[in-house]
C-alpha cells in the first residue's frame, strides 16, 4: 500500500473510533416540563402586561422611584457589566474560526572572525507574517462558538430578570413604607383619643367620682400606645433607608405620593401558564444556559475526532553581507492530531458537559415550576385577601360604632371605663389589621406582575 493510501485509511480508522465515541446523550427524562393548560383560579377580567406596569397603581411619586432605582442600582449596573464581559467572551469564541495573521520582525548584529583571522561585522533583519487556521471540520469550533453566544443571551435575560427584580422591590418597598405610614396615623388617632380618655379618668379620679384602678387603666392604655410611636417611626426609618439604597442613593428621606387606601391594585394580567415560560427572563435565561450546555457537550464529543491545523509563513532576509536582492523565505504545511491515548482525559471531559447538561436541565424544570408557583400564589392571595378585606373592614365599621356608645355610656356614667378600653383595643386591631392587608393586597399584586414576566418579551433572534 503506498504512503497516501495508508494515511488515507489511518484518517478514515480514526474518524471510525471517533464516531463511536460521539453518541448522543439526551437530557434525562425527568427534567422535562409541561405546563398546565389551566390556572387553578379562575382570573376574571385581564390586561395585557404593560412594560411599565407600576404605573397602574396611581402614584407619580412611586414611578418616580423605580425609574431612579433602574437607573442608578448596583444590581443593574453589575447585570449590564455582565452581559459586556459575556459578549466579549462570545467574540473570542467566534474568533477561533477564522485564521490567525501575525507580524514577527527578527533583527540581529553579529561580529566574527574569519579562518584568516580578518574580522567582519554583519546585519541582518528578518521580517516575517506567519499564519495559523485550524480547519473545523468536524464543527467543534463552531458548537464552542455557539455555546457562548447562548451564555451571551443568557446573560442578557439575567439582566432582564434583575431590571425586573429592581422594579418590583422598589414597588414593595414602597408600599411597605406607605403602610408603616397608614399604622403611624392610625396610632398617633389612637393615642389623641387615649390621651382625652386619660385625662378624663384623672379629672374623676381628683373628685372621687371613679376608682383608682380606672386611672391606672387608662395610664396603661396611653404608655401602651405612646411606646408604639416611636417603634414605627424607627421602622420607617429603616425602611426609608433600604428603599434608599434600592434607588442607588445615601440613606435620606423617602417623598411621599399616595396614601396606602389611595394606591389601586392594577387589573390581572392576561397569560395562560404557557404563555409564562415565554414572558419570563429567568426562564429564557435557564433555556439559554440549557442551549449552551448541550452544544458544550456537542464540542466534547467532537473532542475525539482529528484536529486539523495549517500554518504558513512568508519573510525576507535582509542582510548586510548580501550584494543583491533580500533573501525571501517561506513555508506552508499543515497537520493532523489525532488523540489515541490521554489517561481518559477526553472521555472525562465529556462526561463533564453531560453532566453540566444535565444540571441545566433540571435548573430548567425547577426555573418553570417555580415561576408557575409564584403565579399561583399570587393570584389565591388576591382573592382571598379581597374578600378578607371585606370581612375586616365591615369589622372595623361596627367596632367604631361600639367605641362610639362605649365612650358616650361610659362619660354619662352608665357602663365602667372598662366598657371603652375593649371597644378601642377591638378598633385600634382591626385598623392595624385593614392597614396590613390593604399593603399584602397591593404588594401580592406586585408579585403577580412579577411572576407573569412584568411585560418582558424574548428579542427575535
Amino acid at each position: 500500500m503506498s504512503t497516501r493510501g495508508l494515511q488515507s485509511a489511518m484518517t478514515l480508522l480514526l474518524c471510525l473510533l471517533g464516531g463511536c465515541m460521539l453518541s448522543n446523550r439526551p437530557p434525562p427524562p425527568a427534567a422535562s416540563i409541561s405546563p398546565p393548560p389551566q390556572w387553578r383560579v379562575s382570573l376574571g377580567p385581564t390586561v395585557e402586561i404593560e412594560r411599565e406596569w407600576w404605573r397602574g397603581y396611581g402614584d407619580p411619586v412611586l414611578n418616580k422611584l423605580i425609574e431612579r432605582a433602574l437607573a442608578n442600582n448596583a444590581d443593574v449596573a453589575i447585570a449590564a457589566a455582565r452581559v459586556r464581559e459575556a459578549q466579549a467572551q462570545e467574540r473570542q469564541a467566534r474568533s477561533r474560526l477564522f485564521p490567525s495573521l501575525d507580524l514577527a520582525v527578527g533583527g540581529a548584529r553579529a561580529r566574527s572572525l574569519s579562518a584568516f583571522g580578518t574580522p567582519s561585522t554583519a546585519s541582518s533583519i528578518e521580517p516575517q507574517l506567519q499564519a495559523a487556521w485550524e480547519v473545523d471540520l468536524f464543527g467543534r469550533v463552531r458548537n464552542l462558538a455557539g455555546a457562548a453566544r447562548q451564555q451571551y443571551f443568557a446573560s442578557e435575560a439575567a439582566h432582564d430578570a434583575v431590571v425586573l427584580a429592581v422594579a418590583s422591590t422598589t414597588a414593595s418597598s414602597y408600599i411597605t413604607l406607605c403602610a408603616l405610614d397608614a399604622r403611624l396615623k392610625v396610632t398617633r388617632e389612637t393615642l389623641v383619643a387615649r390621651t382625652e380618655a386619660l385625662h378624663i379618668a384623672e379629672s374623676r379620679a381628683r373628685v372621687g367620682y371613679s376608682s383608682r384602678l380606672d386611672l391606672a387603666q387608662a395610664r396603661a392604655e396611653f404608655e401602651s400606645t405612646a411606646q408604639t410611636v416611636p417603634q414605627l417611626e424607627l421602622a420607617i426609618a429603616q425602611q426609608e433607608n433600604a428603599l434608599s439604597s434600592l434607588i442607588g442613593e445615601p440613606p435620606g428621606s423617602i417623598e411621599r405620593g399616595a396614601q396606602l387606601a389611595a394606591l389601586h391594585i392594577p387589573p390581572i394580567p392576561a397569560g395562560l401558564p404557557a404563555d409564562v415560560l415565554r414572558r419570563r427572563p429567568d426562564i429564557a435565561q435557564a433555556e439559554y444556559q440549557l442551549a449552551a450546555t448541550d452544544l458544550s457537550l456537542a464540542a466534547s464529543r467532537k473532542a475525539f475526532l482529528p484536529n486539523v491545523q495549517i500554518t504558513g509563513a512568508a519573510g525576507a532576509v535582509f542582510a548586510s553581507g548580501l550584494d543583491d536582492d533580500p533573501v525571501s523565505l517561506f513555508s506552508l504545511g499543515a497537520s493532523v492530531l489525532a488523540p489515541i491515548l490521554d489517561g481518559g482525559l477526553a472521555a472525562a471531559q465529556r462526561d463533564e458537559a453531560a453532566a453540566l447538561r444535565d444540571q441545566a436541565a433540571f435548573n430548567y424544570r425547577a426555573t418553570v415550576l417555580a415561576a408557575l408557583s409564584e403565579v399561583e400564589d399570587s393570584l389565591v392571595a388576591l382573592q382571598r385577601l379581597a374578600e378578607q378585606a371585606k370581612h375586616v373592614e365591615a369589622q372595623r365599621n361596627a367596632l367604631a360604632e361600639a367605641f362610639f356608645h362605649a365612650t358616650n355610656r361610659y362619660r354619662a356614667g352608665y357602663s365602667p371605663h372598662l366598657d371603652q378600653l375593649d371597644a378601642q383595643r377591638g378598633l385600634l386591631s382591626a385598623e392595624l389589621s385593614l392597614v396590613q392587608i390593604q399593603a399584602d393586597g397591593l404588594t401580592a399584586s406586585v408579585n403577580l406582575y412579577r411572576a407573569m414576566g412584568g411585560g418582558w418579551r424574548a428579542p427575535n433572534r
